[in-house]
């Protein structure tokens, strides 16, 4: 498993305006460094305190994006490094986010996840509770973060059309509401999708295994 060059290969596939997230949970740091050695400086996680771990350990130009679900009581750890929290799914958790940034006097860049897929596994909120978010005064007292856009995770399964009807579906959820909220981050796409994501609008792409092979258990 050549990581250093899955990152060129998978930066060549890819267009420019496209931010390639290497997924890197349960992967110790010196597979990350390769990434890194490769010139990949934005690395995914799904458990706070591992990301914590090797934010301890790694050089400090990387940005680290929450990827995976969060619970409100560790965003704590998180808070002073954290770059991108992708799965923001209630206000309750932009309240925890908001009140651990201004501790440390940051703003926290964050997306709201929307549910896409048809599994029940998937989390996220429909499109009618992130719009009333969006238009909240709670929101707007929210001085500590920023929601700069959406992200949503499509249903597994192998139907192309399935996938592209429901990357379609968030995209033009964003587009709708992109120039009034001041959003710039579309976040779909994984190993197994990101090409059709990508051809339906994606900005941003979360890659694990196509860069460090299987996840280890």
């Amino acid at each position: 498993m050549n990581i250093s060059e899955n990152i060129t290969q998978l930066k060549q596939k890819i267009p420019s305006h496209v931010t390639l997230v290497a997924v890197s949970k349960t992967k110790p740091v010196a597979e990350l460094m390769e990434a890194y050695n490769a010139g990949q400086r934005v690395f995914g996680e799904n458990k706070i305190q591992e990301m914590e771990e090797k934010w301890q350990e790694m050089p400090k130009d990387v940005q680290w994006h929450m990827i995976g679900h969060v619970q409100r009581n560790k965003v704590k750890y998180m808070a002073p490094f954290v770059s991108l929290i992708h799965a923001v799914e209630s206000e309750r958790l932009l309240k925890e986010i908001n009140k651990q940034a201004k501790k440390h006097e940051r703003v926290i860049d964050c997306l709201l996840q929307i549910k896409i897929a048809e599994e029940d596994t998937k989390f996220g909120m429909d499109t009618a509770d992130a719009l009333a978010l969006l238009t909240s005064e709670t929101l707007k007292n929210f001085t500590n973060i920023r929601v700069v856009g959406l992200m949503g995770m499509a249903t597994f399964t192998e139907d192309e059309a399935q996938l592209t009807r429901e990357f379609q579906q968030l995209k033009s959820f964003y587009d709708a509401h992109k120039e009034r909220y001041g959003f710039h981050t579309l976040s779909m796409g994984m190993s197994g999708d990101y090409k059709i994501a990508i051809a339906n609008g994606s900005t941003m792409i979360r890659v694990g295994s196509a860069i460090f092979g299987d996840r280890i258990y």
